[in-house]
């Protein structure tokens, strides 16, 4: 296929479209899948069989549309009208929107979410600009909305140096959580010796509640392919590999298609778009280590061997797999790059803050009324996420905190609801970006509770190569469940924040270097919830079980404490 022929793909695709006077899109993603969306598509195919409409009116299975809670999600689409969309819709809803909204114009109004919803208002789709509006396993519909034009325009009118420079420009930062330029990454790779080079996408997330990348694997595969194509062209590389977590197999199974339809079309393999450019990805799947997230692990599980980290320099640009220069990006920055190969640096630099350019994608999970997936400009306010959104915290219960960058990352407190959402402001809160996920917690968590949450995560996570890692996450967790059980002295407390530094500053790679970041949050802004649970033992937001015996009558450890922490002199028997 050359560039002539990819248009007329996209144009032959776009009149097709076109000649339905109505297109039902059901979302098709895990989330509405595991609430039956399934059952949703077939009763709307049945229902236009039973109407004769089935030549008129076109089914498609789509990938997310956001607001995941309130699913199944179904988009009427009719030409010269708006989209409307609806939300959970079980198959006797879903007949009546084919009898009453394609049939008859009218809107089944108890289930429409409003067009003006600031959960769509107040979101800007850069990567997720095809979620949910083409079907992922059509090659030709991702091309009629402009798909693989980036890859051509780079081969055709671009250097590998343009392309490099072009990034750079832009500002765009790795969205894995480091933050690193972009730009900068690929010309280091590009510069590199070596005859051979490989490009990876990292679709290995492992952090709590997130799913920002199986979602974009799962609803714009073709996008991610695109990006890698285009970063392989730049570094000078002929294999791409994609790695995918195993608790993914929707998003395997997607990309695996994806793959193939675009070699059998000459858009990947050898002589893409009749250029000399050859590139190949395959996919690998990972076994479910939340280490391989860890671009050293991830690296030695795609060639075989046992997922752990290894010290850095030398660093994957210069020897990654198999001894060779490798670029490694998250799947969400891949997303980012036909975009601004296509509108060009300015475009993208021009949204978002000063120092964190464009967009974001956020897990939205914890005690908020719509959770979901969000794309947001860079800057945006937490108080917007959360209030606007989200549509707030439900119960009339207040905001707690929010934490941001998985068991990596922080709680941010209330007090800072209205900080922009950006790499700078998030780190001197002290907390991080991350890979994007975003737990809201209400008045009814329990921080001490929630560190301990994320500590025991990374203590089974932990590969066990380096002992602080291995022994150090063991320690705190046991001194938190003292914590929160109520039998924890003032000392434990001493330990434990020695503990952190000691983790922190010693561990091997990131896992274990972030780990203690949750506890470190928590004690920086919640520091009277831990010496309520010591002094008073008892937890301030009731969500701990423990023994509420006056803290004159216990003994701990040989010691008693009074009410304002003090040791006092032991009990008498």
């Amino acid at each position: 296929m050359n560039r002539v022929e990819l248009q007329n793909m996209a144009q032959a695709e776009t009149e097709r479209q076109n000649a339905f006077r109505c297109r039902l899109l059901c979302c098709a993603s895990t989330p509405c899948l595991s609430s039956g969306s399934t059952a949703v598509s077939e009763a709307m195919k049945q229902a236009l069989t039973d109407g004769n409409l089935d030549a008129e009116v076109e089914v498609v299975a789509t990938g997310c549309m956001g607001p995941c809670s309130r699913g199944p999600l179904v988009t009427v689409k009719m030409p010269g009208q708006e989209d409307v969309v609806y939300e959970k819709v079980t198959p006797e809803v879903a007949k009546e929107i084919v009898a009453k909204h394609v049939t008859q114009s009218k809107p089944v109004s108890e289930n429409v979410l409003p067009a003006d919803m600031p959960f769509f208002v107040k979101q800007k789709k850069v990567v997720l600009a095809n979620s949910g509006q083409i079907d992922p396993e059509r090659l030709e519909d991702y091309v009629a909305r402009g798909g693989y034009a980036a890859l051509a325009h780079a081969l055709r009118e671009m250097t590998p140096e343009e392309v490099c420079a072009t990034l750079t420009k832009s500002g765009l930062r790795g969205r894995g959580g480091a933050g690193y330029p972009t730009g900068i990454k690929w010309d280091l790779v590009r510069k590199s010796e070596g005859d051979k080079k490989y490009v990876v996408a990292n679709g290995d997330e492992g952090d709590p509640g997130a799913y920002m990348d199986r979602t974009m694997m799962e609803s714009d595969p073709h996008r991610l392919l695109e990006g890698m194509a285009i970063a392989g062209y730049a570094v000078g590389a002929d294999q791409g590999y994609l790695y995918v977590r195993g608790e993914y197999p929707i998003a395997a199974q997607r990309l695996q298609r994806a793959i193939r339809a675009a070699e059998r079309r000459g858009l990947l393999g050898s002589r893409v778009l009749e250029s000399n450019f050859n590139f190949r990805i395959d996919v690998r799947i990972g076994a479910g280590a939340f280490v391989c997230g860890e671009e050293t692990a991830l690296m030695a599980s795609i060639m075989g061997r046992r997922g752990q980290p290894v010290p850095r320099p030398p660093y994957p640009s210069e020897r990654g797999l198999w001894g060779k220069p490798t670029l490694i990006n998250n799947v969400e920055t891949y997303g980012s790059i036909a975009p601004i190969i296509l509108n060009g640096p300015e475009w993208f630099s021009g949204i978002g803050t000063e120092k964190s350019k464009g967009t974001k994608i956020f897990a939205l999970a914890g005690n908020i009324d719509t959770t979901g997936l969000i794309e947001v400009p860079m800057g945006i306010t937490l108080r917007e996420i959360v209030y606007d959104i989200a549509n707030g915290i439900p119960d009339g219960y207040a905001f707690k905190a929010a934490q941001t960058g998985g068991p990596s990352g922080g709680c941010i407190p209330s007090q800072f609801l209205d900080t922009p959402v950006d790499y700078e402001s998030l780190g001197a809160l002290g907390s991080i970006m991350g890979s994007g996920g975003l737990v809201v917690m209400d008045e009814r968590s329990c921080m001490a509770d929630v560190a301990k949450y994320f500590i025991e995560f990374c203590m089974d996570e932990s590969c066990g190569k380096c002992v602080p890692c291995r022994v150090g996450t063991v320690q705190m967790h046991r001194l938190l469940e003292r914590i929160t059980d109520g039998s924890a002295t003032f000392e434990d407390l001493e330990t434990l924040e020695e503990l952190c530094v000691l983790v922190r500053d010693t561990s091997l790679c990131g896992l274990g270097q972030n780990a203690p970041n949750p506890v470190i949050s928590t004690l920086r802004y919640f520091r009277e919830e831990y010496e309520a649970h010591i002094k008073e033992r008892r937890c301030p937001a009731g969500a701990c079980e423990m023994n509420r015996i006056p803290v004159q009558e216990l003994n701990t450890n040989s010691r008693v404490y009074s009410q304002n922490g003090a040791q006092a002199e032991p009990a008498q028997a």
